[in-house]
């Protein structure tokens, strides 16, 4: 059971892998890859940014402190000038309590100012290479959109591709079906001709019928011929030599019948 279990875990994963990869468009995943790579950058820039901010603060900090370590020496001078020494004194003594915090905070400072260098730094390195990233990522996008329209084209011109796979099965199939008819008309053709198959409409003939009206088609053609020779050449056409017989054939079969006249009963 284990084992049919791991067999369809891995039929399942091999499928959803090859679904995912069909899914999967690079120009979108460089995006993303992109995308991510600027809000890292965004991250380290605003580390900088509160470095910076610590380090001013601490600066300011030193300021004030200088500032009244110079305010106390300064009393404490007066002080000791009007003889007051123990006011002198006390005033010293705050002196030398804030400038062990100034020493402190100088060290502070130091320490935030390395670090500010270092974000700097690792700031501007990961801006060349997100920089880099994005030419690369816009040549690789333009390089697959560009292999992406000529595979498109080379599949059109080819007939690989689906739609005009389903021309051509339709084209083939037509063309089939055009052979089929033409085989069978070719086939009526013949059994009409040769009289195994009848023709029920009346209107096919036979050989003999065919070839007494090819000759008499061209006996009209040659009468007809003839007579247009003789009527431009002037003479007398057939017809009117017709009639003439006709005419002069007349009075003899009047005469044959006055010689032999009809008794009436």
């Amino acid at each position: 059971m284990s084992g049919v279990m791991k067999r369809m875990g891995m039929i399942f994963r091999a499928k959803a892998n090859k679904a995912l990869d069909r899914a999967e468009d690079p120009r979108e995943t460089l995006d993303y890859s992109y995308q991510k790579q600027l809000e890292l950058l965004q991250k380290v820039r605003r580390g900088v940014a509160d470095v910076a901010t610590s380090r001013k603060r601490l600066e300011l900090q030193l300021n004030q402190l200088q500032g009244q370590s110079s305010k106390l020496e300064d009393q404490g001078r007066k002080a000791l000038a009007l003889g007051r020494e123990d006011l002198a004194r006390e005033a010293l003594s705050r002196r030398a309590a804030l400038q062990q915090q100034v020493s402190d905070l100088e060290v502070q400072h130091q320490t935030l100012q390395g670090e500010e260098e270092k974000l700097t730094l690792a700031a501007q390195r990961l801006q060349a290479k997100v920089d880099a990233f994005r030419t690369k990522k816009e040549t690789i996008k333009a390089t697959y959109t560009a292999a992406q329209a000529q595979t498109r084209i080379a599949e059109s011109f080819s007939g690989i591709s689906e739609e005009m796979s389903d021309v051509g099965l339709a084209i083939q199939r037509a063309e089939d079906k055009t052979a089929q008819l033409q085989a069978r008309a070719g086939a009526i053709d013949e059994l009409l001709a040769s009289g195994a198959l009848d023709d029920q409409s009346g209107l096919a003939k036979d050989d003999i019928q065919a070839e007494l009206d090819r000759l008499s088609g061209g006996t009209d053609v040659e009468l007809e011929l003839q007579r247009m020779k003789a009527e431009l050449a002037g003479g007398p056409s057939a017809q009117q030599q017709a009639l003439e017989g006709g005419g002069a054939a007349a009075p003899q079969d009047r005469t044959q019948q006055q010689s032999h006249p009809r008794f009436e009963k």
